[in-house]
Order: structure tokens, then C-alpha cells, then sequence
């Protein structure tokens, strides 16, 4: 762990990309050696760079549903780690939020995996990380999108599950895709349970 505080204090004060920052950078990464899931997500929104809270929005309330915790729980970096695929709020495209700066993933990511060995299941949020973390492997080249990825969970690589963004945005395909909340959902659930 005492490795593991100064290189967050370097995320903290990172400036890689702050020129394509339109608020600044205020990176947002949870982290713990101690740690057993460890959620990739996107990059945080407007909301969650006010706060400097991940998650502190309406994805991070059906996020904390589907994996049934507290959020006591949830923002206990001892148990759940979160390193998005960019630290800092990206700005606003034309549906939404701009794509993550891909500066974080390859500055940051790999010492910080290094630092957390006892991370056993990897929750990989949207197709960025699913790209970034399923790249090496032939699951992604069989389940080209993210709909495939998560029905096909079963196959990904041990350790690792796609799931998709829980942003209220995603709501017409959580009820095109009820098969999620019977299956993934519950899946999730007894993981996060036996993990916890």
C-alpha cells in the first residue's frame, strides 16, 4: 500500500491532457491492494467532476443496484476499486459526453493494476474498457458488440465481465434486453456477495 499512495498523489496531480479538458483535469480513481472487484467505466461526468465522487449520479445509483451494495460498500476502496478508461470529464459531444481521453489508460492503468493483486473480478462498463481489456483476446472478435459481449458474458475471459453503461440513456436497451437483469444482474449480485 505505501507504493500505492504516492502514485495516487501523481494521478491526483496529473495535467497529461489538460489542454482537451474543458473544466481542468480532477482525476476521479478509487484504489486499494486490498481490493477484489474493480470497476472500469468510462470517465466521469459533469456531475461526478463537481463532487469528485465516482459515481455520484443517476449511472452510479443503478450501478449500486445491480450490484446490490451500499453505498457505504460501494465507496469502500478496501473492497471495490474504480479506475475508469479516462480520470477526468471529458466534455460534451454531440449525443452526450466526449469518448474518455485515452492518455489515462496508457499513463496509469498497468502501474495501478500492478498495485492491486487481489482483484478477482473486473467489471467492464461500455464498450471502452470492453475494447482496452478484451483487445487480446478472441471474444471480442466473435462478439463485435457490446449486446453480444454481455449475453455472451459466460465466455469472456475469467475474471472479466462486459456489462453495459447504466446511464438512464441506456433505458430503451435494458427493455429490449430483459435478459440482463434475470441473468447478468443476479450474476453480478452473487459475485459481489461472495467477493464482499
Amino acid at each position: 500500500m505505501s507504493d500505492l499512495i504516492p502514485l495516487l498523489q501523481q494521478i491526483e496531480n496529473c495535467t497529461l491532457c489538460e489542454q482537451h479538458l474543458p473544466l481542468g483535469p480532477r482525476p476521479v480513481v478509487r484504489a486499494s491492494a486490498s481490493a477484489r472487484i474493480l470497476i472500469i467505466g468510462q470517465a466521469p461526468g459533469s456531475k461526478v467532476h463537481a463532487s469528485g465522487i465516482p459515481w455520484d449520479d443517476a449511472s452510479g445509483k443503478r450501478l449500486r443496484e445491480w450490484l446490490q451494495t451500499t453505498d457505504d460498500t460501494f465507496y469502500d476502496a478496501s473492497k471495490i476499486a474504480i479506475m475508469p478508461m479516462g480520470f477526468c470529464y471529458p466534455g460534451k459531444g454531440k449525443s452526450g459526453d466526449l469518448p474518455p481521453r485515452p492518455e489515462c489508460a496508457q499513463q496509469w492503468h498497468q502501474s495501478l493494476l500492478e498495485h492491486m493483486p487481489n482483484i478477482e473480478l473486473t467489471l467492464l462498463i461500455g464498450q471502452y474498457a470492453q475494447q482496452h481489456y478484451l483487445r487480446q483476446n478472441d471474444f471480442l472478435t466473435r462478439h463485435k458488440t457490446l449486446t453480444e459481449r454481455v449475453k455472451h458474458w459466460q465466455e469472456a475471459p475469467q475474471g472479466y465481465l462486459p456489462l453495459p453503461h447504466p446511464s438512464p440513456r441506456n433505458q430503451i436497451w435494458l427493455k429490449k434486453n430483459p435478459w440482463f437483469e434475470q441473468e447478468v444482474v443476479s450474476h453480478i449480485r452473487s459475485e459481489v456477495q461472495r467477493l464482499l
